[in-house]
């Protein structure tokens, strides 16, 4: 954990945040800053910066990162209309907080990435 990461304060309970789920792999917060009407962020509970630091180890956490983004979709209602899912790693990419989080972005038509 790095003591300044904000994303490990939420975790903790010291920093505030919208908590909508928590389980023994990741936890789920809205973004405080929304790029669409639905925008949540999956964060690992163990403190990763990038891909990178990820081993083997690690696909267990990983894979249930990816089913909660799907379970916390669906629960939004975003599974018929559609969902992105995005992981920004490093500053070119967007990456703001530097614990490595997916971020679920839905409830309108998203612009094409290509």
């Amino acid at each position: 954990m790095a003591d300044d990461c904000i994303f490990c304060g939420v975790r903790d309970g010291n920093v505030p945040g919208d908590l909508i789920y928590k389980d023994d792999n990741c936890f789920v917060i809205r973004d405080i800053a929304p790029h669409a009407p639905v925008h949540l962020l999956v964060i690992p509970n163990l403190h990763f910066t990038f891909l990178s630091g990820l081993t083997s180890e690690h696909h267990d956490m990983v894979g249930g990162m990816y089913q909660t983004a799907h379970e916390v979709a669906k629960t939004e209602g975003l599974v018929d209309s559609g969902y992105r899912l995005v992981v920004n790693q490093g500053a070119d990419a967007g990456q703001v907080v530097d614990h490595l989080h997916m971020h679920v972005l839905g409830g309108r038509t998203l612009q094409d990435m290509g």
